[in-house]
């Protein structure tokens, strides 16, 4: 997506930035088409919002048939204002099919993000569809859910090889993280090209009143990793109640991942409804 770019140099009110924001979005049909890059007028570091689809293939595949169409959903997805996709097959197939990973590449228009645990089944499918980019998520077999950062340290040699052989494909990498800033340095070691970091600890944290707290490994991390020359990504229990404030206090900032709470929301309020909150939220 592009962006119209204006240096005003005088500060705008909240009332006139909204005027100019309608304005646009009506004209071209997009929340977030356009950046002021006054300081004193908006935050010039956009998020992308990548949407996590396995929670419509997990749906689709309890009743068989292809209801809900995981194609149609992730082309409306984007159409709603989404700037990525993401997937993250496994091995058992329980929800995303290796098939669903090849498809889509014909389907997605903006970034599309493969995660998983870099097993050799998982390695070749990610060389045989080159998504724009890959995050390696070390799984167990039998995991529910993404429950643990790598250890880049003790990984180090695996990771190593392992990123070498994606970017030598052209497929851009990101490694899974905790926010322990030992371990991002260990990760940029790796030449991996962004971090994930992993959110739960955080998301749990804020849930239960402690945000300020809860927030600063991953400010450290984040700004660790920035300074080490790592893109910044985010993801696991991201919601709409928590996001706002990890973005307020993370500025540098490049994508977030958010399936299943962005999905569950919206069973409520529908996802043309929602995609456009998070949008908001992240700018």
């Amino acid at each position: 997506m592009s962006y119209i770019k204006s240096t005003i140099p005088f500060k705008i009110n909240e009332i006139t930035m909204a005027f100019f924001c309608k304005l646009l979005i009506k004209k071209w049909n997009s929340p977030r088409l356009f950046v002021f890059l006054s300081p004193n007028n908006c935050n010039e570091f956009m998020t992308k919002l990548s949407v996590n689809i396995n929670k419509l293939a997990t749906l689709r595949n309890a009743r068989g048939g292809n209801v809900p169409n995981l194609l149609l959903a992730a082309s409306d997805i984007e159409r709603f204002g989404a700037e990525g996709i993401t997937i993250h097959p496994r091995p058992d197939e329980r929800h995303i099919r290796y098939q669903d990973a090849r498809d889509l590449k014909n389907v997605v228009t903006t970034e599309y993000n493969i995660e998983g645990n870099p097993n050799e089944k998982f390695i070749a499918l990610v060389l045989a569809v080159k998504p724009t980019q890959v995050t390696l998520v070390p799984d167990g077999v039998d995991a529910i859910t993404s429950n643990a950062g790598w250890d880049a340290i003790t990984h180090a040699d695996f990771l190593e090889k392992t990123i070498a052989t994606f970017k030598a494909a052209g497929i851009r990498t990101s490694i899974f993280i905790d926010p322990v800033v030992a371990q991002i340095e260990a990760a940029a070691a790796t030449g991996t090209d962004r971090i994930e970091l992993y959110t739960e600890a955080y998301a749990v944290g804020y849930a239960a009143g402690k945000k300020e707290t809860a927030i600063a490994p991953y400010k450290a991390a984040a700004t660790k990793a920035k300074s080490l020359g790592l893109g910044v990504n985010a993801g696991h229990d991201l919601s709409l109640d928590n996001i706002a404030f990890f973005k307020a206090e993370i500025q540098e900032l490049d994508e977030v991942s958010i399936g299943h709470a962005l999905i569950c929301e919206s069973l409520y309020m529908g996802l043309e409804n929602v995609i456009p909150m998070y949008l908001k939220a992240l700018s």
